[in-house]
């Protein structure tokens, strides 16, 4: 299922900043970065529950905000893209 993540953290402190780049990485690890804070993962039912684990441990709830959309399995019909920076293909294979 596609798995849409947004997350604003606030960076004011050094902590908070420290939240950020913790969030943003683990993010990484579980899919794509299409605006700066903004995600699109490809996952399972478990991996999901665990993903959304960890990012609850990090951030701190009375000053930062997380967002999951759950587009489900039929999401090409529901994505539309505009502009230039083109989206890249989540079912593609990743080469490092």
């Amino acid at each position: 299922m596609l798995i849409v993540v947004t997350y604003d953290v606030s960076t004011e402190t050094a902590a908070g900043r420290a939240r950020l780049r913790k969030v943003a990485k683990q993010c990484q690890n579980y899919g794509q970065r299409v605006q700066n804070s903004v995600f699109e993962c490809i996952i399972d039912e478990a991996q999901y529950v665990s993903f959304k684990s960890s990012l609850l441990k990090l951030i701190n709830e009375d000053e930062d905000s997380l967002r999951f959309y759950r587009l489900g399995n039929a999401y090409r019909n529901r994505i539309e893209h505009y502009g230039s920076k083109k989206t890249p293909d989540l079912d593609a294979p990743i080469i490092f």
